[in-house]
């Protein structure tokens, strides 16, 4: 097996880790963005937007490697991500100092 073949082997996997680590952080962050967005106090919403976050992150690592292939892996963290942002950019507003 030649060096090139082994990286293409391998591929897949660095893809899936890839996207746990960075596709699952960026979910669990526009999830608790997103949430931010709840009725009622700021820091509360904030506060369950942080816990709600961890539990985010480890079902999209969970979702990364029980996938069929690292496509669908990325597939789902960005379908899932697409109306966490649009909800972000639409009902989010930013804090003005």
């Amino acid at each position: 097996m030649s060096l090139s073949s082994s990286l293409i082997a391998r591929a897949p996997l660095v893809s899936r880790i890839i996207a746990a680590i960075f596709g699952g952080y960026g979910l669990a962050s526009l999830a608790a963005v997103a949430l931010t967005a709840l009725p009622g106090h700021p820091s509360e919403a904030v506060l369950i937007g942080m816990m709600l976050s961890f539990v985010v992150y480890t079902c999209a690592v969970i979702w990364v490697f029980a996938a069929r292939s690292a496509w669908r892996a990325w597939a789902g963290l960005l379908i899932t991500a697409a109306p966490l942002a649009l909800i972000v950019w639409t009902l989010v507003t930013p804090v003005k100092p």
